[in-house]
């Protein structure tokens, strides 16, 4: 079963959230600001990481962003702000999901078993597929989980690898903002556009030479994305 690491400086936040996902079988870590949650990263095996964003020494934003320099494993982003700029912002900076407080423990454990699930997926904890995408430059590997433009490697989060590799898959084909989020994060849209846009945004930096005119990843108007053949 995976490992989890929950940071939060609210101990009882901390320990009420291992009692719900110790239910579902995972081990607990646990970590009280941001810096012991980078030296638990680095000494353990973490699969998934619960993050508070308001907490002293280092804030979850700042941790989150040293640990994308490094790590990919899906971040959660556990907060009491609800507004949209602050889910944006925690997706900006390479979370993976945002849930509010006060939440609801089925909620979180659902939304822990899904990016267990796309990270699981990505080969992480084991590897399935066995195929390579291309599209010119852009090739996907699918058996070893590796990006390469133009021959040089591209670094993804679990959930940037899995839209590309869906868009991929199905070249030509243009998918709704809906139909990305329901294909990706296996749940009804609703109020996908942000987060969705927020990680279209995020592949074209990392893929495209000019985000704003891409070669790869194409917008259709009022449509959504594709990439075509070439």
């Amino acid at each position: 079963m995976a490992n989890i690491l929950v940071c939060d400086d609210d101990r009882e936040i901390v320990d009420a959230i291992e009692i719900y996902l110790s239910q579902d079988g995972y081990h607990i870590f646990k970590a009280y600001d941001g810096a012991q949650a980078i030296d638990l990263l680095k000494r353990e095996e973490i699969h998934l990481l619960i993050m508070d964003i308001m907490m002293p020494k280092l804030d979850g934003i700042r941790a989150t962003l040293k640990i994308r320099e490094y790590s990919s494993i899906p971040i959660i982003i556990l907060s009491a702000r609800s507004e949209d700029t602050d889910k944006i912002l925690g997706l900006n900076i390479g979370a993976d999901d945002y849930i509010t407080k006060p939440f609801n423990p089925l909620e979180l454990a659902a939304r822990v078993k899904s990016n267990l699930r796309r990270y699981t997926s990505l080969g992480s904890l084991n590897a399935e597929s066995k195929s390579v995408y291309q599209a010119g430059g852009l090739m996907i590997n699918d058996e070893t989980k590796q990006v390469t433009v133009d021959g040089e490697n591209v670094k993804l989060t679990p959930i940037e690898y899995n839209i590309l590799l869906l868009l991929m898959k199905n070249q030509g084909r243009v998918f709704s903002i809906d139909q990305i989020y329901e294909n990706i994060w296996n749940e009804e849209a609703v109020g996908a556009d942000n987060t969705v846009a927020v990680h279209i945004r995020h592949i074209r930096e990392k893929i495209e030479i000019n985000p704003r005119e891409p070669r790869y990843l194409k917008v259709v108007w009022g449509v959504g994305y594709k990439i075509d053949r070439q």
